[in-house]
């Protein structure tokens, strides 16, 4: 990913991801063709690599992708594009803004090989510029494969001067295609941006605990053209609770990992997951995904998980939105404090939740008598929410 790597070379060579590039002209919409065949499978590979189409990019990535934001050895980037994961995920926020530097150092000269998907939270026109500017350099490339707005969880968190930045990256050649990304908004997102009709990708939260009305969303995005990309698909994770944690036993089920990536990639709307990987044997285990149907085995032991996680795991369905007296973005600190019991992110989890408003900070849910919040699945509100809070204040 040196400096030699410039945009006219990119444009020129055109080739990525083993696939045929388009040339721009001035104020063009990129395109992307398809030669005959698909990649191939890299030496060393333990299973046979699956590839989908990522809408209408035309990119042809990997089922299983490798999500960076949690990840802090650059070895476990480099093993994993050279096993043959080609798509790759950061965003200009992650590790205070350190996590895009290292995934440039890690892939290199690998970069018309891969994918690269980039974030911004940016508030505003003005900083979203920034960010772009610095996400380019950071990662040491002069273009962005998939640059989204990030942790939008309604339209009226993506104005309209946002989209206009993205689209003029686009023509600008320092940015290929567009997208949004949603944590717990999805079900009103996904159709608007498909109204909007200026998105090439969607990077949404979705995993097995997840009611039907997601795969109507879904279904809507990918038949209009949409790119579908999936996060959160382990539901939390929670593989990284040690022997002698007291929520070890709740947590842990063998298996019931690999079985809730498997239940994402075999869904046929999308296209590449982005599991957090921090190290070779998630990565190892990861891999196993593809190749291997989803069985009924797997269904039994993501319905065992899904009970055992029920009091702890929030959804992010948003159906609790509003109900807080205290006005507390419940979905919101729940997702923080996944990172801390889920990912092993404390730092990470704690940065989020100082983020909130002093009011919303200084709010102790151990405090009101009643909790007013009633999550539908079951989730213990008050519980986590007080446990979120004694972490993170």
């Amino acid at each position: 990913m040196g400096s030699s790597t410039s945009r006219r070379e990119f444009l020129s060579t055109g080739l990525s991801a083993g696939l045929a590039l388009p040339v721009l002209g001035a104020g063009s919409r990129m395109g992307l063709g398809l030669p005959p065949g698909e990649p191939e499978a890299k030496a060393g590979s333990p299973v046979k690599l699956e590839y989908r189409t990522l809408g209408r990019t035309g990119l042809k990535v990997t089922t299983v992708g490798m999500g960076c934001m949690i990840t802090s050895d650059p070895s476990v980037i480099e093993r994993a594009a050279d096993m043959g994961i080609n798509y790759f995920d950061t965003a200009r926020g992650y590790s205070q803004g350190n996590n895009e530097r290292m995934v440039a150092a890690a892939l290199g000269a690998r970069r018309k090989q891969v994918v690269i998907s980039t974030k911004s939270h940016a508030p505003n026109k003005v900083e979203l510029q920034k960010h772009l500017e610095t996400s380019l350099r950071e990662l040491n490339t002069d273009y962005i494969d998939i640059w989204f707005l990030h942790g939008r969880n309604s339209p009226a968190e993506i104005p309209d001067d946002q989209i206009e930045v993205q689209q003029l990256a686009k023509k600008q050649g320092k940015v290929r295609f567009t997208g949004v990304s949603t944590h717990n908004g999805q079900q009103q997102i996904l159709p608007w941006m498909v109204q909007k009709g200026t998105f090439d990708v969607v990077l949404t939260s979705y995993n097995f605990t997840m009611d039907a009305g997601m795969d109507e969303a879904i279904a809507t995005a990918a038949k209009a053209g949409m790119g579908v990309v999936a996060m959160k698909v382990m539901a939390g994770g929670l593989r990284r609770q040690k022997q002698g944690d007291p929520l070890y036993k709740k947590l842990t089920q063998d298996g019931a990992l690999l079985a809730a990536l498997k239940w994402v990639i075999h869904k046929p709307n999308i296209a590449t997951t982005i599991p957090s990987m921090t190290d070779m044997d998630q990565l190892d285990e990861n891999l196993k995904a593809m190749g291997n149907p989803f069985s009924a085995g797997d269904e039994k032991l993501l319905s065992a998980h899904l009970d055992a996680i029920r009091p702890l795991y929030c959804r992010m369905c948003g159906k609790c939105d509003g109900d807080c007296l205290k006005g507390l973005p419940v979905a919101d600190v729940l997702r923080f404090l996944t990172y801390a019991d889920g990912y092993g992110q404390f730092a990470l989890g704690r940065e989020r939740f100082m983020e909130l408003s002093a009011e919303h900070t200084a709010v102790r849910c151990g405090d009101c008598a009643e909790c007013t919040v009633k999550c539908p699945y079951g989730v213990e509100v008050q519980s986590r929410m007080a446990r979120a809070q004694e972490l993170f204040a």
